[in-house]
């Protein structure tokens, strides 16, 4: 489950922001495009292999390997969707597909939690893309994992350098939300547009023992969430160990910042 809510908060923007490619099959690539929006991965992987078998010409087939690569992803395959992601980041394709193989790559790392070799290939994007258009994108990862290193002044670095060249985009938003966070880690256990269900939340949490409290967040469109978080820890170690209890317990759970 936690892994699942992981894919959700961070992975959606990078992925369903930009998953509509041009130039791709009217029929068969849209399919495999449909199951991935509608979370229904193990269609988009099957629609995606069968596409590839039929091999088509590259500038068909590269579309088809990038769902491939995403479906994996999603599945908790991180190893094997890289290994897609890397065959088309390391071939002739479109610029825009190739950054976005190399995405899959970093994020490949960051959800197996190898944030030191995520943060090398984040920067090594910066190097060989300084012109890329989601270069905003490569900053926030590169900060989340500072983040999770524990390197606070330098995610701080990034968060602000999003704000500075890239106000206006939605990495700025979310970049302002983890200026505002706190310099240390804490497990969320839900995210309410109601008070009085957080609230109620964190009475249960309380008298069951834990130390549960409320912070208030606003989204870009103004809406204002109430999530329910567990802990002050100073180390990830612990806040994972917190996470996997109150997981097993049932509890949608994610690490912030």
């Amino acid at each position: 489950m936690k892994k699942l809510c992981w894919r959700r908060l961070t992975l959606a923007l990078t992925w369903f922001g930009f998953i509509f490619l041009t130039g791709f099959d009217e029929v068969q690539l849209k399919d495999i495009e449909s199951a991935v929006i509608q979370e229904d991965y193990r269609t988009a992987e099957r629609l995606a292999r069968s596409y590839i078998d039929q091999k088509p010409r590259s500038t068909e087939a590269d579309p088809a390997r990038y769902y491939l690569g995403l479906s994996l992803l999603f599945q908790d395959n991180e190893r094997d969707a890289r290994t897609v992601f890397e065959k088309i980041s390391g071939q002739y394709s479109s610029d825009i597909l190739q950054d976005k193989a190399r995405i899959g790559i970093i994020d490949s790392f960051i959800l197996e939690g190898d944030y030191e070799t995520a943060l090398n290939r984040a920067q090594d994007f910066l190097v060989k893309g300084s012109s890329s258009k989601f270069k905003s994108l490569i900053y926030l990862k590169i900060a989340r994992c500072y983040l999770r290193l524990t390197r606070w002044d330098e995610a701080r670095d990034y968060l602000n350098r999003i704000i500075a060249e890239y106000p206006d985009s939605l990495e700025a938003h979310r970049a302002h939300q983890l200026l505002n966070e706190k310099q240390f880690f804490a497990v969320q256990v839900g995210s309410f547009l109601d008070r009085g269900r957080a609230e109620k939340l964190i009475q249960q949490l309380n008298y069951n023992g834990e130390y549960a409290y409320m912070i208030e967040t606003i989204d870009q469109t103004g809406q204002t969430f109430y999530r329910v978080r567990i802990g002050r820890f100073s180390r990830l170690s612990e806040a994972r160990s917190q996470e996997k209890r109150l997981s097993e317990l049932g509890y949608p759970t994610l690490i912030y910042p």
